[in-house]
Parts: C-alpha cells; structure tokens; sequence
C-alpha cells in the first residue's frame, strides 16, 4: 500500500492528498490528518481525541467491520485497503458501511486495484479512491462514467431499470 501519495480521487475530481496512512508498526503518530488501522483505532480512542489533525480510519478487506461500526460513523474518512486485485471483499464492506450503518463520510479505496474497476467501486458506495501507483488521474475519473445506466440496484440507485424506465 503506497503511503502518501500526493493526489487521489475524489468526487470525480482530482484533490490534494492531505491525509498520511498509518500501519500498525509505527511508534509515533505524525501530525495533521492521519489514517489508522481498525485494530488501532479501536484500542487507542483517547490518545486518537487527543491528536492535532484529524483521524480516519483504514481497514483491510477481510476485516469484519460490525464490531466497531458505530465508533467509525464519525470518521471523516474510512479507507479500505484492497491488498490485492482480484480480492472483491472491500466491495462489500463498502456496502455494508453504506446501507447497513448508514455512513455518509468518504469511503476510500486504497492499494491494489486498477481503474476498471472504478464504476462498479462507486456503485458500491466508495467516493474516493487512492491507486498504489502514479497513474493519469484525470483519465481514471472518466472511468466513472463509463456506463450511462445500469440494470441491477446498488448503493447509487436503489431503483431496479425495469422500475425507473416506463
């Protein structure tokens, strides 16, 4: 998982990254806006209220997330890491996070998937994505659009096809 890099996905626009990714091995936080692991976020909720920027969440994409879903409705920021490719779990947690627990923060994407599969992350409710690699940003965010309509329900239209057109 690339740490910091300079600029990511957001909205469909290309934005600053001003949030630095924690792992579970560091032995001080930096400061300004940090995110950290799940496992750190749940054992350290007074030394996280007392930090000098804000503090958002990352969670891997095996992660059961029903454990600690209501201390994370607050995040500004829940990033979930996809460690590789073809691993289609964060999809899910993206949903859930969405639907089940009603979170209306930024759902990042971060580390390993490519830009084919941005519209179907979207839909999923993810609304921000963090490639591992320096990639042509401003291309990827037409990936977005590339589909004008779809059939099946999801996060961003709850509506089937059949029901919405006449």
């Amino acid at each position: 998982m690339h740490p910091h890099p300079k600029h990511y996905l957001k909205d469909g626009q290309i934005v600053t990254n001003n949030w630095q990714l924690v792992t579970a091995d560091t032995a001080q936080l930096p400061s300004g806006n940090i995110l950290v692991p799940a496992a750190y976020w749940q054992a350290n909720q007074q030394q996280l209220a007392d930090h000098s920027g804000e503090v958002g969440v990352w969670i891997d994409s095996h992660e059961e997330i029903e454990a600690f879903s209501s201390s994370i409705a607050a995040a500004p920021v829940i990033a979930i890491n996809f460690p590789k490719f073809v691993d289609g779990r964060g999809f899910s947690l993206a949903r859930l996070l969405r639907e089940r627990f009603g979170y209306i923060g930024e759902i990042r994407a971060v580390g390993h998937f490519i830009r084919d599969q941005l519209f179907m992350m979207q839909r999923c409710g993810f609304n921000a994505f963090q490639f591992d690699s320096e990639i042509d940003l401003a291309a990827a965010s037409q990936s977005l659009n590339d589909f004008s309509d779809s059939y099946q329900v999801a996060v961003d239209q709850p509506e089937p096809l059949f029901r919405r057109h006449r």
